[in-house]
């Protein structure tokens, strides 16, 4: 008869190790990987204590065992290639006294674009301000044409008047 809400697998019941045994070091549960290297590091450091001078070939083939261990940790192509990412490389930090005040940091392409557009655009509106340009040009023109017309527009308007006041003034007499 099953028990909670877990289903029976094929491959066996659930086993938990009680607290007793976890203390005594006696639990069923298989040692991770880790803990397995690391138990393998101990008994090599306690060998080589004990065994006080090795032979250069045994220190040698030891040495080359610990450097292919290190490539079989990383995953995938990580430990056959050895590139440095500059992505990955973190800035490192330089102390006030270690700067170089002289050295001119380079500008990357999108910033001395930006800089040039920027100058070009002060120097298109210097040249505007002063009348050099074709567009200050035909600006200058519209804007003495209207002036033109306006002062002929005031003109008219004050002999209207004028023409007006000249009637009422014949009209009282």
């Amino acid at each position: 008869m099953g028990r909670g809400k877990f289903k029976g697998k094929p491959t066996g019941r659930r086993q938990f190790s009680t607290p007793e045994e976890m203390l005594a070091g006696t639990s069923a549960r298989p040692r991770t990987f880790k803990q397995a290297e690391a138990k393998e590091e101990e008994e090599e450091e306690r060998s080589e204590e004990e065994s006080g001078e090795e032979s250069e070939e045994e220190s040698e083939s030891k040495s080359a065992c610990l450097y292919f261990c290190q490539f079989k940790k990383r995953k995938g192509t990580q430990g056959v290639i050895e590139i440095e990412n500059p992505n990955l490389v973190r800035p490192k930090t330089l102390k006030a006294r270690d700067v170089d005040i002289e050295k001119t940091t380079e500008l990357s392409r999108r910033e001395r674009e930006e800089i040039e557009k920027q100058k070009a655009h002060e120097r298109y509106m210097r040249m505007q301000e002063q009348g050099k340009t074709e567009q200050a040009r035909k600006d200058l023109d519209r804007l003495a044409l209207i002036r033109q017309q306006r002062a002929e527009a005031a003109k008219k308007r004050e002999e209207e008047k004028a023409a007006k006041e000249q009637k009422k003034v014949e009209a009282r007499k």
